[in-house]
């Protein structure tokens, strides 16, 4: 039973088409990153003392089953099960009992939500910036391949000072650059000019 279902089956459908849509399809997208705020949360509920020693470890091993699971494709929301939130505390519940109950204790689902999305983010923002990365050195290949292949200049559409197709790669490559930074900076990994890469 889902946390708002109420007892009128005819308008719960057309309310849950309407609110729901694709929401299972991105709860999935979110699978592995609600499955990582949960450890660091149980972690701390752990070293505040709200959660046992023995609990705490029994939670963590069934998240990283979880975990596991994901990756290899095999996790599911189950029929009836609300979001990956409730599916992840069903399972870890079957697992402890008690325990697998205690893991939303002091987030509310907002929390984990926005927890969700910003570690999706970061994770995609890393690929991004990976793949400008990749286009930011081939424009600096074709910079010093084309820095003598001479390009005319144009000042208010007449003819002006020779330039090179070297030049203008160059050019697009150093415009990456502000938006590499800001990759970086949002991502939490180290501005590429920095690390050599």
């Amino acid at each position: 039973m889902k946390i708002w279902q109420k007892d009128n089956s005819t308008t719960q459908a057309v309310v849950e088409q309407f609110t729901v849509g694709r929401d299972p399809e991105f709860d999935m997208l979110l699978a592995r990153y609600d499955v990582q705020g949960s450890l660091a949360h149980t972690r701390m509920l752990h070293r505040v003392g709200l959660l046992s020693e023995q609990e705490w470890l029994e939670l963590e091993k069934g998240l990283l089953q979880i975990a596991t699971d994901i990756e290899a494709g095999t996790f599911t929301i189950e029929a009836g099960v609300e979001d990956i939130h409730s599916q992840v505390e069903l399972i870890l519940t079957r697992q402890t009992g008690e325990a697998g109950k205690k893991i939303h204790t002091g987030r509310s689902r907002n929390d984990q939500v926005a927890v969700d999305i910003k570690l999706f983010l970061r994770d995609e923002l890393r690929t991004i910036r990976g793949l400008v990365l990749r286009l930011f050195e081939q424009l600096l290949d074709l910079s010093e391949q084309h820095k003598n292949v001479m390009l005319p200049g144009y000042t208010h559409l007449q003819v002006a000072m020779p330039s090179s197709f070297g030049l203008w790669f160059g050019a697009w490559a150093e415009s990456l650059t502000d938006d590499m930074r800001w990759a970086a900076a949002q991502a939490m990994v180290p501005d590429f000019r920095s690390t050599g890469k």
